[in-house]
């Protein structure tokens, strides 16, 4: 079912760009491929964003409530539940994205894994209006058409680190996909000027003092800023530069798209700061002349 459902469709999407983009380039392939799941998956992204913008904006409110309780857990979770729902907030949609996702990407590496591998697969697993694209027809008559670079600089089937040695292009690749991530994940986080680093926060807990668990979760938050780039490094250098680059675009897709949804999110903002001023402005009172109520004579 995995196959049939999402492997087989994913593998056919992209030999379809593949044969009909000019160069036929494997590489502007999966980039052209990966922009068009991260467009496709819009309407979820941009729920995602706007909860996880929600979640951030609620954290003063979340720490009344933690004051309030008292220390009471259900209390504190009831209360919290309230808010949540009372402003729209739903705490887990936001993996909604990522589960979505992971399956797709599984797709993509077993159809790169089995296209770099044996070409030939283009003819068995590709569905028949894709077999009679007329390149597709042309590499089944010569099969060394077929190219796995991007731009011919980057092969897509090594990796960075061979045992040979350093493979430099697919290095190269995955440490801009890492950087990707970096900023992708700094775009969404709060600035807080004076956030305590988690270790601050556990060790005053160890000393009796009560840890603020929203304030954890947002030392958390920053960790994992630095920690998902590191660990993006790792995995995209053990693996084929191809799917690098997938999450090299991944990432730089996702970062347009956050960006674009924080600055719509400002400029509604800016919109509606200027409709209250001018809805609150103080009308400036009317200055009629007065009348000296004496008429002139006229002299005779």
């Amino acid at each position: 079912m995995f196959h049939t459902f999402i492997e087989q469709p994913v593998f056919n999407l992209l030999i379809t760009i593949y044969a009909l983009i000019p160069g036929h380039d494997l590489g502007l392939s999966i980039i052209i491929f990966t922009a068009i799941i991260r467009l496709a998956l819009w309407p979820l992204v941009k729920r995602q964003l706007h909860q996880a913008k929600a979640m951030k904006k609620l954290q003063p409110k979340i720490k009344e409530i933690k004051k309030a309780s008292g220390g009471d857990r259900q209390k504190e979770a009831r209360l919290q539940m309230e808010l949540y729902k009372e402003h729209g907030v739903k705490p887990f949609s936001t993996i909604g994205t990522l589960i979505i996702q992971l399956p797709i990407f599984i797709a993509l590496y077993q159809s790169v894994r089995k296209l770099i591998a044996d070409p030939n697969i283009i003819f068995t697993d590709a569905y028949s209006w894709v077999a009679n694209l007329p390149f597709i027809q042309d590499l089944s008559k010569d099969i060394s058409q077929f190219d796995h670079t991007l731009f011919g600089f980057v092969d897509l089937s090594r990796k960075a680190i061979e045992p040979g040695g350093l493979y430099v292009p697919a290095l190269i690749v995955a440490i801009i996909a890492a950087i990707m991530q970096y900023y992708q994940s700094k775009l969404m986080m709060p600035d807080s000027k004076d956030a305590r680093k988690l270790s601050v926060i556990l060790k005053e807990a160890a000393s009796g003092n009560q840890a603020d668990q929203s304030e954890i979760g947002a030392s958390i938050s920053r960790m994992m800023m630095y920690f998902l780039p590191f660990m993006t490094f790792i995995f995209a250098i053990s693996i084929p530069s191809a799917l690098s680059l997938y999450l090299l675009t991944s990432a730089a897709v996702g970062y347009l798209q956050q960006a674009y949804v924080l600055r719509q999110d400002e400029e509604e903002m800016h919109e509606l700061a200027i409709e209250g001023e001018v809805v609150n402005k103080p009308k400036a009172p009317n200055k009629k002349k007065k009348s000296s109520g004496k008429k002139k004579r006229k002299k005779k």
